[in-house]
C-alpha cells in the first residue's frame, strides 16, 4: 500500500519508474522515507503525463496525494508571507524584539514547570500587545490557548501529544515543522497554518535527526508546498538571506542571528532591510 497521503494509484513496488527513482533519490541523499515518497510521487507524474522525463522533478501537490484547496479543516489562516520570523527564549525577548518591528516572534520557552510556562506564555502575549507583531508559542498550546496568543508552533513529535482538535477550535493558528517531504506531507495532512522547512543549514541548536536540507532542496520544498505560508529556518544569517529568499518562502526564521549579536535591533535592521529587498524566486 502507499504511504499516507500519496496518490491512490495502480500502485506496486515492481513498477520500474517508481524502483529507478526511490534508488536515484537514494543515491542522492534522501533518506529511505523521504525516497519511497518521491518514488511514489514520481510513478503518479508518469502515469498522470503519459511520460518519464528524467529532469522533470515531481513538485505537483496531487501527485504526492496532497488534498485541494479549500479545506474545511484547514486551521485559521496567517499571512503567506509571514516576514521575519525570531525564535525567541524568554518573554522579555519578544517584548523588545516586537517593539524592534519584528513582525512574527515565537516565544520558545523551555521549563517543566506548569506555573512558569503559563507566566511567561501570558506575559509574552502582553509583551506584543499594542504591536503589529504575530506571537506563536512553542509546544506549550494549553498555555497559548489561555492567555489568547495569535498561534502554536509544533515539531513533528509534538503533533503525537496536542490537541490538534482543540487548537483549531480555539482559532489559533498552527505552525508545524518539517525535515524531509515524508515530514511535509505528515504535516500537510492535518492542513495548518504554516509549515516551517530545515534546518537549511547546518545548526548548533538543536540536534537534528536528518542532515541540513541545503538550498536546492528548499527551491524543491517551496515549489511543492507553494499553497501554504512557508518559513525557512536553520542556520540562517543575514550572508545566507539571499539565496534562502530566492526559493520563494515568505519567512525566515532566526535565532542566534538576533539574539546572538552585540546590538539585536541593528541586526533585525538589517535583516529587515534584506527581506524587503526585491529578490527574484529562481
Amino acid at each position: 500500500m502507499p504511504l499516507a497521503g500519496q496518490p491512490a494509484l495502480h500502485y506496486t513496488r515492481d513498477d520500474a519508474v517508481y524502483r529507478a527513482a526511490k534508488q536515484a533519490c537514494l543515491a542522492l541523499g534522501f533518506v529511505e522515507i523521504d525516497a519511497e515518497c518521491l518514488g511514489l510521487a514520481w510513478q503518479a507524474m508518469v502515469q498522470r503525463t503519459g511520460r518519464f522525463d528524467p529532469q522533470a522533478w515531481p513538485d505537483e501537490p496531487a501527485d504526492f496525494g496532497m488534498r485541494p484547496w479549500p479545506r474545511n479543516d484547514a486551521f485559521a489562516p496567517c499571512p503567506k508571507a509571514l516576514g521575519l520570523y525570531a525564535v525567541l527564549p524568554d518573554a522579555a525577548w519578544v517584548g523588545r524584539m516586537a517593539r524592534a518591528g519584528v513582525p512574527t516572534v515565537q516565544l520558545r520557552f523551555k521549563s517543566d514547570d506548569a506555573d512558569a510556562i503559563r507566566h511567561e506564555v501570558q506575559a509574552a502575549v502582553e509583551a506584543v500587545s499594542g504591536t503589529p507583531s504575530l506571537l506563536f508559542i512553542n509546544d506549550h498550546w494549553q498555555a497559548a490557548i489561555e492567555a489568547g496568543a495569535y498561534g502554536v508552533h509544533l515539531g513533528q513529535e509534538d503533533m503525537d501529544v496536542a490537541d490538534l482538535a482543540a487548537i483549531r477550535a480555539a482559532g489559533q493558528r498552527l505552525g508545524l515543522s518539517s525535515h524531509g517531504y515524508a515530514e511535509m506531507l505528515r504535516a500537510d495532512r492535518v492542513s495548518p497554518s504554516y509549515i516551517a522547512m530545515g534546518a537549511v543549514f547546518p545548526t548548533t541548536l538543536k540536534r537534528m535527526a536528518t542532515a541540513p536540507q541545503g538550498t536546492g532542496r528548499l527551491h524543491a520544498y517551496a515549489r511543492l508546498m507553494r499553497d501554504y505560508p512557508l518559513v525557512a529556518i536553520g542556520g540562517i544569517d543575514g550572508k545566507k538571506m539571499p539565496q534562502v529568499l530566492s526559493s520563494g518562502v515568505g519567512s525566515v526564521a532566526v535565532v542566534r542571528a538576533i539574539t546572538g549579536v552585540d546590538n539585536p535591533e541593528a541586526a533585525v535592521a538589517q535583516l529587515q532591510s534584506q527581506m524587503t529587498a526585491p529578490h527574484t524566486p529562481s
